[in-house]
């Protein structure tokens, strides 16, 4: 698939399944029936043993399916607190489906947004194409970066619109796996996607406070509408018994986290290329449309494995997010780097982006580098002082932020209100041009105020770079460590 928007771009489809994945679900499904069915005798010694050898297996096999399926399920918990606010145009990102819901203030501390950025507003719309297709609307966006991302419920980025790809203003008519057939009207664009559900994730620059209003003016032009109401004044309806306070929802545990993941994989058939890892789950219980915790076929050593699985899930992807951080900062200066949103086959990746940065773009759209220590690998804490030597500014075409976060992710309250440093920012130079960025909980000498970020006092802390818009000539050198990076973080007296 082409990201070709472009005047003439107009229909596209993304499409991960294959006409023979059905035949083959079918197929996992009964490999699954014939394994769990089989019964065998044998001494009381053997079918110990088969019990031991069940355990181990339905652990082994419950860990890859938790790291598997957490995305899926994070989707899903996102999904229903959002919205579970069912007013329109609230002024938040939580509201009902179908509906473009804008943030329209400042991020800050407290924000229900984990590790969101101070420069942009969202804008985020989740899609139930169950019944017609839905048409966004793009207006005409001067002078901002802006993008629209939509993904499907695997956190996979299907489709981006905006800054980066040239979208042209119009209106995008997002089509469900149902709606192949249907027709669109003159002068549209088409999206083609395989899910009755997609979230749309929108951010728009914002240049300073003083902005602010010319950006809701930006956000107020996107908007859905039914196709069937398409050419007339249509307006979300507004609810007999209005909720404005969103609902949170919780990750399932024990066995209902693969009960869950079964209804999710019936509701959104997952993609050909993960029959592989489908057919291993099978054989404990685990896929589309099955519940382990109604399964007559499971044995309790494999329905205790599983439990111990989901038990042992959180601690494992904390195991995984640090080999990857380990494996990104030999590259990366220190840095947890890569490109994010589209995963294939790296569920692990995909696993601990879902819980680190929960649909994050495209590196044509953003590049992240997230960091949890120095360069020597020492945890960040507030009561150390750090600084940051840049010799070069990010290669960038809409500019670059650097945020600190307290480690439940939220912006870290501060005198001077300042949350992040941005390109925008009045930053002392050195003498050869060079920037040094300092971290730390006190304010430092009154030289070295501009380029003073402050930090949580005596408490741990994270850091991440936005690089937004990144030069595409040199996105790769990026992400592979020969090019630009992010000035490693040391301590400073």
């Amino acid at each position: 698939m082409k990201n070709n928007h472009s005047p003439n771009w107009r229909s596209v489809s993304y499409s991960r399944h294959g006409r023979e994945f059905p035949r083959l679900l079918t197929w996992v499904l009964a490999l699954s029936a014939t394994i769990l069915g089989t019964a065998g005798g044998g001494s009381l010694a053997a079918a110990q043993t088969d019990y031991s050898r069940a355990y181990s297996w339905a652990y082994e096999v419950g860990l890859k399916a938790y790291t598997y399926g957490l995305p899926l399920l994070a989707f899903n918990k996102t999904f229903l607190t959002m919205t579970s606010v069912n007013v329109p145009t609230n002024g938040t990102a939580d509201g009902p489906v179908n509906v473009v819901n804008n943030q329209t203030t400042l991020n800050g501390p407290g924000s229900a947004v984990v590790a969101t950025g101070a420069n942009a507003l969202s804008s985020i719309a989740w899609l139930d194409l169950t019944v017609e297709p839905q048409v966004l609307h793009v207006p005409l966006v001067t002078d901002h970066f802006f993008v629209l991302a939509l993904l499907d419920p695997y956190t996979e980025n299907l489709v981006n619109l905006g800054s980066a790809h040239n979208t042209s203003p119009g209106d995008y008519v997002i089509c469900g796996p149902r709606q192949r057939h249907r027709r669109i009207p003159s002068g549209t664009y088409r999206i083609d996607v395989d899910y009755t559900r997609i979230w749309i994730i929108g951010s728009t620059q914002l240049k300073g406070t003083n902005d602010l209003a010319n950006v809701n003016k930006i956000q107020q032009g996107y908007t859905l509408t039914p196709l069937s109401k398409y050419g007339t004044n249509y307006q979300p309806p507004y609810p007999a018994h209005p909720v404005t306070t969103p609902t949170n929802s919780v990750l399932p545990t024990g066995l209902q986290f693969f009960d869950s993941l079964g209804q999710l994989l019936k509701d959104f058939p997952p993609p050909p290329e993960d029959f592989e890892a489908l057919c291993e789950f099978a054989t404990v219980g685990i896929g589309p449309g099955l519940m382990p915790s109604h399964d007559r076929c499971l044995s309790a050593e494999t329905l205790r494995g599983l439990q111990d699985a989901v038990s042992a899930g959180p601690t494992q992807i904390v195991s995984e997010a640090k080999s990857l951080f380990l494996a990104s900062a030999t590259n990366h200066d220190g840095y947890f780097l890569g490109g994010f949103g589209r995963y294939g086959k790296n569920y692990k990746l995909r696993a601990v982006v879902s819980q680190v940065g929960l649909g994050a773009f495209t590196p044509e759209q953003a590049i992240y580098a997230m960091a949890w220590t120095d360069y020597d690998l020492q945890s960040l804490n507030g009561a150390t002082n750090y600084v940051l030597h840049m010799p070069l500014p990010p290669p960038v075409d809409e500019g670059w932020t650097l945020t600190v976060y307290g480690l439940n992710g939220e912006m870290v309250p501060n005198s001077i209100n300042r949350y992040q440093i941005s390109n925008s920012s009045t930053l002392v130079s050195n003498l050869d041009g060079s920037v040094d960025i300092y971290l730390q909980a006190a304010p430092p000498d009154t030289s070295l105020e501009n380029n003073w970020l402050p930090t949580p006092d005596g408490a741990g802390f994270e850091v991440m770079w936005r690089l937004l818009a990144p030069k595409p000539v040199e996105i790769e050198s990026v992400l592979d460590g020969s090019g630009w990076q992010p000035p490693a973080i040391y301590p400073f007296q």
